[in-house]
């Protein structure tokens, strides 16, 4: 298989369509498996420095680099989980179809943010800078910094509904299908939320230095850091 071939596939992945999908699970092929990896990295990298650059050019390289990083991490976590989960869940996948068919989701995810990066870099791009923001940073910071995160919910749960047709297909059923969806988008949002935190800072707050990794990396957790922007913009 070429890449062109692989590339051809990739609309019949956003459509979600069960039976092709199925068969690409079945037949495991190198070529497709990388082209998917590439369209992680170009898609998440896109997006990622999009956001960093408000901050510095610096902070968009850092971005770009982490942010397909916690993807495929995230993927490979989430693929081993449910390949243990599925049977109990009265779904008829191996480990390694179940890693698969998470990879697949989150190629369908990095397209979406791929195409969300122009729409990303224009609100970054119309946002005050940090010269002109002074005492304003702080709140733009948090604009874009929920932004980011309202983006990512919206491109992971649609990757992962998009191959809702595709777990009726191996259940038989619509209930045991919803069941892994479920558990797809709670291990997604466990492991990446926190993936996400420790790999901090994306958008680079304004008080603090450009830094690939914050020095206090393990304090805390994500959804400390998000509902203390939403108090801190409602204020």
């Amino acid at each position: 298989m070429h890449a062109a071939s692989s590339a051809r596939e990739i609309p019949v992945l956003l459509r979600g369509e069960p039976v092709p999908i199925q068969q690409w699970m079945r037949d495991w092929n190198a070529t497709r498996l990388g082209f998917h990896v590439l369209v992680i990295i170009a898609g998440t990298a896109a997006f990622g420095a999009a956001i960093g650059c408000w901050r510095a050019p610096m902070q968009a390289l850092f971005t770009a680099i982490k942010f397909p990083l916690i993807l495929l991490v995230t993927a490979f976590g989430n693929g081993l989980l449910n390949g243990m989960l599925a049977p109990l869940l009265g779904v008829n996948i191996t480990f390694r179809q179940s890693l698969l068919a998470i990879l697949m989701s989150f190629t369908i995810a990095a397209a979406i943010l791929g195409a969300f990066s122009p729409l990303m870099a224009f609100l970054v791009w119309n946002a005050p800078s940090l010269v002109v923001s002074n005492g304003n940073a702080g709140t733009t910071h948090s604009v874009i910094l929920l932004t980011l995160v309202a983006m990512l919910a919206i491109a992971g749960i649609a990757g992962n509904v998009r191959l809702l047709q595709l777990l009726r297909e191996l259940s038989g059923g619509d209930a045991n299908a919803r069941r892994t969806l479920v558990a797809w988008l709670a291990g997604n949002l466990l492991l990446g939320s926190q993936l996400s935190w420790i790999l901090r800072p994306f958008v680079g707050h304004p008080g603090l230095p450009v830094q690939f990794l914050r020095p206090n990396a393990f304090e805390g957790n994500f959804f400390e850091i998000v509902f203390a922007t939403i108090k801190y913009l409602l204020s």
